[in-house]
């Protein structure tokens, strides 16, 4: 009788024991925003947004003055987000396939859910992939109803027969979700992804907030934007000023009614979240978890709020990459303010990292707990790549290089379009100072480290096309007389690839112009064609005794583009 006694105490205590140990573990719950800029939060100083939760998380956790997404866009911030990678590493962006297995299979989520944790997912997921239970244990994706023109694409979901905002929809979630797994044995991961405060495009009003947030800013009038004059358009180059950037001002701030209008639902429906994430805080310490739940904040890209008489984000300025991000972790209980520069393809790492997980080593961003813990102060991470490189002919796709001092990018189309920044003397990014002699040096060594960190940053799905020739000719780079006007190309298909859907050739008259991408004698555009041999030269006539020079590149078959 004695020895069952003990064997069963001994049972207990192992049991115990486990529970301990799963506890000791934070819940994690990962907050993001929808395009919600650097400075749209109180605690960068802005007076028109009220955030009083996000600000006192900022106050009690670590606030990222410099937090930069790697890629501009929602569909490709989040799918470097999930999985680690740069938009060139993960290659998906609207208009491609499903990401790739591969990297979904390493993705945060499904780490999280296959090493202890339970995990769960509301809201825009923003990334086409048709595996969800991988990841999360429990989730509902949805997004803004574009089928609706107005303000239904927000106000479609309901709560006990009510219809919602979106925003409440998925605070209601999530409250449900602490609720059911807040006392379960194993910790949880719970990612929201908000569709706040993004304009509903398709409709006319462009911003619908709830009732809730609409004495905010009733009495005030916004000051017009910093660098709101014409002249800041004006120096845009073409591919700029004929895009979706302008085009959307138009819809948002062409008036001063529109200005007031959108930034007040802008700045509303930012609020809104702010309610939801207190409703959220109020929870956690009414189920007794608010001592061991970690939160973390971000936006998934910035915002041009009317600068340079544009909308939207896509381009390579700080309006448009630096995002607000704070890590609150109440085991730490300490605050700081950091400068370095940290990155979207961080906050897997830190997960992975409070989790307890090992993270894959094709992850290419750093932990930040090292940082939140006061281990260290800093990333230790000199220069960024930062990108767009969605090949869509309303945003011109361009890629560059930050350091704490400078800035270098370039349009991806046509190279020869280049900017280059002090945003130490200005960080407005105004005096572009490419083509002067003076910092010459400073653009060569920026050209050079965005090619390493390309090269760096690339993987065997990216290889370009081989064995390129012309009229069966094996030696392209060898002076060849062709005396045939109408030249026929071929090129070979890379392993990575598989399968090709489309090409574009661009033939040049220079060197220098084929190197940065202008195909000033013919450029084919996106041709749809599996074809790689026999593809005819369809420009002017060529003419006998010049020289030329051409490059191809492909769509693969889920349309992801290759070098």
């Amino acid at each position: 009788m004695f020895k069952i006694k003990l064997l069963f105490g001994l049972v207990l205590s192992i049991g115990s024991l486990s529970m301990a140990l799963a506890q000791e573990k934070p819940n994690i719950i990962f907050i993001l925003t929808d395009d919600q800029r650097f400075d749209a939060i109180g605690y960068a100083g802005n007076q028109f947004v009220e955030t009083p939760q996000m600000d006192d998380l900022a106050k009690s956790g670590t606030y990222f003055n410099s937090a930069i997404v790697t890629t501009p866009i929602c569909a490709a911030s989040r799918a470097s987000i999930l999985t680690g990678l740069h938009e060139r590493a993960h290659n998906f962006n609207f208009q491609t396939g499903n990401i790739r297995e591969e990297y979904m299979a390493n993705s945060y989520p499904t780490l999280l859910k296959n090493n202890g944790y339970h995990t769960g997912f509301y809201g825009k997921y923003g990334v086409r992939y048709n595996d969800l239970d991988k990841q999360f244990d429990e989730y509902e994706s949805y997004d803004r109803n574009n089928r609706y023109k107005d303000r239904r694409g927000y106000y479609y979901k309901t709560i006990d027969n009510d219809t919602v905002h979106l925003t409440r929809y998925t605070g209601q979630k999530a409250l449900d979700f602490i609720d059911t797994n807040a006392t379960n044995k194993k910790p949880f991961c719970l990612s929201l992804s908000f569709s706040a405060p993004h304009a509903h495009d398709g409709a006319p009003e462009q911003y619908f907030w709830q009732d809730t947030t609409d004495n905010l800013l009733a009495d005030t009038t916004i000051p017009g934007p910093e660098l709101g004059d014409d002249k800041y358009f004006d120096a845009q180059p073409e591919i700029v000023k004929k895009g979706f950037n302008w085009l959307r001002w138009t819809w948002r701030y062409d008036t001063p009614e529109k200005y007031q209008h959108s930034l007040k639902g802008y700045y509303r429906m930012i609020s809104g979240i702010d309610f939801e994430i207190a409703k959220i805080r109020e929870k956690l310490k009414e189920k007794g978890v608010d001592k061991n739940t970690v939160i973390i904040v971000m936006g998934d890209n910035g915002y041009f709020l009317g600068e340079r008489k544009l909308a939207g984000k896509w381009l390579m300025y700080d309006n448009s990459i630096r995002v607000p991000l704070i890590v609150f972790d109440p085991r730490e209980n300490q605050h700081q303010d950091i400068d370095d520069m940290v990155l979207n393809i961080d906050v897997p790492q830190t997960i992975a990292d409070l989790a307890g997980v090992k993270a894959p080593s094709t992850w290419q961003g750093k932990s930040l707990m090292p940082i939140v813990k006061k281990e260290t102060n800093t990333i230790a991470r000199d220069t960024i790549l930062i990108e767009h490189i969605w090949n869509f002919s309303e945003i011109p796709p361009s890629e560059g290089v930050r350091t704490e001092e400078w800035k270098y990018f370039r349009y991806v189309n046509d190279q020869s379009i280049e900017e280059l920044y002090n945003l130490k003397k200005d960080p407005q990014e105004v005096k572009n100072l490419i083509g002067k002699k003076k910092y010459k040096e400073v653009a060569d060594k920026l050209r050079a480290k965005l090619d390493e960190l390309i090269k760096n940053n690339s993987n065997e799905y990216r290889a370009a096309p081989t064995d390129l020739t012309v009229e069966l000719i094996r030696e392209p780079s060898t002076d060849v007389e062709i005396f045939d006007l109408k030249p026929e190309f071929g090129w070979t298909v890379p392993l990575g690839s598989k399968f090709q859907g489309a090409y574009q050739i661009l033939v040049a008259s220079n060197k220098k112009d084929i190197d940065q991408n202008n195909g000033n004698i013919w450029d084919s555009g996106r041709v749809a064609s599996t074809k790689s041999t026999d593809v005819e030269y369809a420009g002017n006539p060529l003419e006998i005794g010049k020289t030329y020079y051409w490059k191809v590149r492909i769509w693969e078959q889920e349309n992801r583009l290759v070098d």
